[in-house]
């Protein structure tokens, strides 16, 4: 008897040493010939390395392996781009070819499964093409002109409540709960036509807690069994219980927020937005599903990019006390000093503010691993054939922070954009499919720095870490966000800025 289990167990191990060889051969001609990069461990290649931040780990490599190079998630072999020279050839020569997303298991087939996906985390289709040019009629420039007054509205509100809440700056209080409102009504507003006035609506912790957690799903490290197909055989798989978790607490406000706004238009009292007018728009031949991932993108767009931004940002001026003063100096050369809330009519004319926002999008670069690219056709790169269906990440960390681009890349400095204002940044990814709604996210930005530095001094209440490797709260996350921290706003002029509330 013993003898049995003694030969069962060593033929058990011997088909698990069997099994690890045949995978390494697998392994080894799925890579792109040619191109250099870390080998990593058996099965699971380089998940191990880059377990927590990964696009740091990838800035690394590019030093040994250059500035394109190969590395293995599992069996996946992926190409990662790791500056701004080599971005520009690889995107911006091969944009038909990189035109498509990858599909992955945790975020496509069990997050996505009933309400779809963004447009950004859509693969390449002529669903992707009509929903693309439904998104760049509602974001383009004469579009965002329209939304001015729901700008003003969304970043009075904004300081309004920075005021109340901080009891006109006696009170220490965590700004990222205005934050969250902040651009979670803009994005509700402007898609469905209706507002999240109050942090205390219910819909509106349901909905930053469960984009939130979706966010990580979206992540190209934080998923295992996306890379691992084994883990997914798991009968207790909480990783994907969760996920069905969320996907199914979405539906219930999506579901809602649509139901709201049929009753609306049903009645003729909606107010205008862009699903209405997508739904109107007899050219458009949208279906249902369509306008649902138009709806997820402008949801996640705003609370990934905008509210994670100024996150940082806050965290930033709550630390540098001379990077308030010399910005709010800037302000009243423009403005003038009897106007904390500025005028938001104002498209991005103060020089100096719109290089505050550019070097806070390139610095803390929110996005640190633009959202995956695949390859629709075979490409040349520098002599190296990258096979059609290879997984591509650009590494816009790295290509933010290229020293060949910046001398002084790890310094937080917006005066280098007065200076060389066409460089090149890599925040809303590049080419075809990068962000749409960067046009609004850089007039939104703008506006609640302009409006933000000249209401109040921020007194940093709680240590934070504001550097973007060190300060990060998950880097395991799609999503770089700083941790928690209270800040005091101090009105400058307490009086004016009443005033300019109470308009």
């Amino acid at each position: 008897m013993a003898l049995g289990v003694t030969e069962l167990g060593v033929a058990a191990l011997g088909s698990f040493l069997l099994y690890i060889i045949v995978n390494e051969v697998i392994r080894g001609r799925a890579r792109v010939a040619g191109l250099k990069g870390p080998r990593g461990f058996p099965l699971i290649g380089n998940l191990w390395d880059i377990r927590v931040n990964a696009a740091d780990q990838y800035r690394k490599w590019a030093t040994h392996f250059g500035d394109v190079y190969q590395i293995q998630l599992g069996n996946v072999p992926v190409v990662v781009v790791n500056s701004a020279a080599a971005a520009r050839a690889l995107f911006g020569q091969n944009a038909q070819a990189l035109s498509s997303r990858p599909e992955f298991y945790t975020f496509h087939k069990v997050v996505s499964n009933t309400a779809g996906t963004t447009i950004g985390t859509s693969p390449y289709s002529d669903s992707l093409k009509r929903r693309r040019k439904a998104a760049a009629s509602a974001l383009n420039r004469p579009a965002v002109q329209t939304y001015v007054k729901l700008l003003d509205l969304e970043s009075r509100d904004f300081i309004r409540e920075l005021y109340t809440y901080g009891h006109a700056g006696q009170t220490a209080i965590d700004p990222m709960p205005m934050i969250q409102r902040l651009s979670l009504s803009l994005s509700v507003t402007l898609n469905w036509g209706t507002r999240i006035s109050s942090q205390q609506e219910a819909m509106f912790a349901e909905i930053t807690h469960v984009e939130e957690e979706i966010s990580k799903f979206r992540s190209t490290t934080g998923n295992l069994q996306d890379y691992i197909p084994l883990l997914r055989l798991n009968p207790i798989n909480t990783h994907s219980a969760k996920a069905r978790e969320m996907r199914q607490r979405r539906d219930v406000y999506l579901t809602a927020l649509n139901k709201g706004l049929d009753e609306r238009m049903a009645a003729g009292t909606h107010s205008p937005c862009i699903q209405a007018n997508v739904m109107q728009d007899p050219e458009a031949k949208l279906n249902k599903d369509e306008l649902t991932s138009i709806s997820l993108t402008m949801l996640s767009g705003g609370l990934d990019t905008v509210t994670t931004t100024v996150a940082w940002f806050v965290a930033l001026l709550a630390n540098r006390p001379d990077v308030q003063e010399k910005a709010v100096r800037e302000i009243e050369a423009y403005y003038g000093a009897d106007k904390p809330l500025c005028d938001a009519e104002d498209d991005q004319q103060c020089q100096y503010i719109v290089a505050l926002v550019r070097e806070t999008l390139r610095y803390f670069t929110v996005l640190r691993l633009a959202l995956p690219r695949v390859s629709v056709k075979d490409i040349v790169h520098n002599g190296v054939l990258i096979p059609k269906g290879t997984v591509v990440f650009l590494n816009a960390w790295a290509c933010n922070m290229d020293p060949n681009v910046w001398d002084d890349p790890e310094e937080f400095r917006p005066e280098r954009w007065l200076h060389k204002p066409d460089a090149p940044m890599f925040t809303y990814g590049i080419g075809y499919r990068m962000c749409a709604g960067s046009l609004l996210a850089n007039r939104e930005l703008y506006l609640i720095t302009m409006r933000l530095l000249n209401s109040f001094r921020i007194e940093l209440a709680d240590k934070v870490d504001c550097h973007p490797v060190s300060g990060n709260a998950d880097p395991t996350s799609l999503v770089a966000m700083p941790h928690r921290f209270r800040a005091v706003f101090v009105p400058r002029d307490e009086k004016a800025l009443g005033e300019a509330l109470g308009e």
